[in-house]
This record gives C-alpha cells, structure tokens and sequence, in this order.
C-alpha cells in the first residue's frame, strides 16, 4: 500500500482567476474538465468493496449522478498497477500509504489520498518455524519476503523494538507469488508477508507467529489514491468515488441479507469464502464511516507516521535518484507539512471524506 488540508468544507475545489484550488493545493494552470475517468485496483481485502462498487453498479450510479462515467479495473499485479497509475494511465489506484510515497510520488506525479479505507491491524505479520519462538531469534537468520515491501518495513520496525537492525540478518528477495512455496522448503524457515498468504503460511503446523502489523497499528495504511491535478479539475470525480465508497461501506458492515450477499460475493471474488473473508476484515481496521476514516486523517500521529515511512524509505533508496534527505518528498496534511514545501507530492486531504461525513456527497 496519499495530504490534506483545510478549506471551505462545502465545495471541494475553487477556480479563481485560473488558479484550481483544493484545500492549500494550488495549480497554476486553467480546469480542464473531463467526463470519462479509469481507477484501478488489486485483491487485497481492504479493498474488494471496489469489486462490490462496480459489480453491483453503485459505481456506475454515482457516476452518472456527476455526469460523468468511472472504469473501476481490477489489474493481478500490484505494483504493476501502482506504475500505470503513475504512468498516467490511470486517474486513481489502490495502495499503500508507502507505496504511494515510493512510487507515484518519488516519480514526480503529485498525489492524493482521496480515501483512507483500512489500515492493516494484523494483516501482515512474521512467521518461524518452530514453536515458541521470540524475535530475538531472527538474529543471524535468512528471511524471505517481498523486499522493499510494507513487508520489509514491517520487519524494520518489528526488529526494532528488540534493539536489532537489518544488517542482524540476511534479506532474501522473493516474489510474494513464491512465497507460501518457498516456505514449504526446508531451506526457508522465516518469511514475512500479508493475506491471505500469511493465513496459510501461519496455518503450517508448529510455527510461530512473531510480530504482525496489530504491534504498529495505523502505519501500514490502505488507500484510494487519485491524481491532484485531476481531482481539482474535476471535483466531481472525487465525489462520485467517495460516495460509491461508503453506501458500499454501509452495505458490507451490516449483517442484514444484503450485507452478507456483499461480503460473499466480496470473499468469491478473492479466491475465498466468507468465513475466511471475515477473518481477513477482522485483522483489518476498516473505516466503514466517513467519519471515523476522517477523524484518522485529522489525528496527528498521521505525520508523525509518514515520517517514519519517509526515513525508511530513504534509507533503502525509494525516494528518487536525487533525494538528498528523508525530507526531499513534501507531504501536506490536514493541519501540517513535512519535508521539501516545494516539492509537495503526497497529499492526505480530507475534503472528500469530510464533505461525506456532513451529509454534503449523498444519493440523489
């Protein structure tokens, strides 16, 4: 796996005199206003409510409500999404707030989180063979995970906080479609990774569990991030999303029929079933208010967490050919800024979210 800012609450963008305007974001160039829009997005499940959106046609419906169209994709490849978005081929993408800094936003494509969906509350986790072990174990080990990863910055932290760092152990880069494979081998005893893969690789008898994401809740965060110039030009864009969002968001959290119809056919569509959807959403801090997902966007330990993915990001070379610091990338925020002001590429900006939560973006 997005900046705010505060503005007048009821419009979400303002044009005066050529300037586009969105919250403290300003564009120096004219609108150019557009009706067809494409966002793509990847099994994962924080965010199979967008199969939900379009499959049902809620999707579809809030679009037209704007009078414009939205292609809801689902790509196989995660990062390889993340790159087409930030190609241009894409108005919007799911993915993590690291990711969002590391790719789109290290390569120059200013960037906005228009939804805070979920953030992964035991979803990625480190597993060892043999029973009762300790992190303090990983010293000197080899582990296989998805380098570069939120897998590989779950590990930084998680050996932090026994006072060990990577250079205690050897990083084996592989695929996370290798993964579960590479741990049925004797020669890979650890690997670190997210589900559904770690359900299974936790499910493999006699190993341990020896940190999940539950032990840093609220750092590895699931978004909708969209393109910042067009979602200023086109403000409707970013309402038809959110909406879509949340009456999918009140559907999915219910236990009426239709709600559990909407989880099942959300479990299908992920290769599972219900019951092992729901066990994904229970390690998952789903959002399923616009209030509650703007009420974390506002809250400042939100910069306090990006800086965080920022130093690691920078240490491990993620932020460009030219970074200089962990600063080099501007990130703005509801009420703050951190790193380079001139260079504000990531964006978590409540606006949208907020317009929701007071009854401003909702069914005709």
């Amino acid at each position: 796996m997005i900046s705010r800012r505060r503005f007048k609450q009821v419009a979400a963008a303002t044009v005066f005199s050529g300037l586009v305007v969105l919250g403290t974001t300003t564009f120096l160039d004219a609108p150019k206003k557009k009706k067809n829009f494409k966002v793509c997005w990847t099994i994962y499940a924080g965010w199979m409510p967008w199969y939900y959106a379009k499959s049902s046609g809620i999707m579809d419906k809030w679009a037209k409500k704007y009078g414009i169209t939205v292609d809801v994709v689902q790509l196989i490849d995660y990062v390889e999404s993340i790159n087409q978005y930030t190609a241009g081929s894409f108005d919007g993408c799911t993915m993590t707030n690291m990711d969002a800094l590391t790719i789109p936003a290290a390569g120059g494509v200013d960037s906005t989180a228009l939804i805070v969906g979920s953030f992964s509350n035991g979803n990625d986790g480190i597993v060892m063979k043999g029973e009762g072990k300790k992190l303090a174990d990983l010293k000197g080990q080899q582990i296989n995970l998805v380098q570069f990863s939120v897998s590989h910055y779950l590990l930084a932290r998680a050996l932090e906080s026994v006072n060990l760092t990577e250079r205690d152990v050897n990083l084996v880069n592989t695929s996370d479609a290798d993964l579960v494979a590479a741990f049925k081998t004797p020669s890979v005893n650890i690997v670190v990774t997210w589900n559904p893969l770690l359900a299974e690789v936790a499910a493999t008898p006699k190993v341990s569990m020896l940190f999940d994401s539950s032990k840093i809740p609220g750092e590895i965060i699931d978004l909708l991030v969209v393109n910042s110039k067009t979602l200023v030009e086109n403000p409707d864009f970013g309402k038809a999303l959110v909406g879509a969002w949340y009456e999918v968001m009140a559907i999915m959290s219910s236990n009426t029929p239709q709600g559990i119809a909407a989880r099942t056919q959300m479990a299908e569509a992920s290769g599972t079933d219900l019951k092992g959807f729901e066990a994904q959403l229970a390690t998952t801090k789903m959002f399923y208010t616009a209030k509650d997902a703007n009420a974390f966007s506002v809250n400042k330990e939100l910069p306090a967490t990006m800086t965080k993915v920022s130093q690691f990001s920078f240490k491990h070379g993620l932020l460009g050919e030219g970074a200089r610091s962990a600063e080099s990338i501007g990130m703005q925020f509801a009420n703050t800024q951190t790193g380079n002001a001139m260079n504000v590429k990531l964006r978590f900006d409540p606006t949208f979210m907020k317009m929701a939560a007071d009854g401003l973006i909702k069914p005709a």
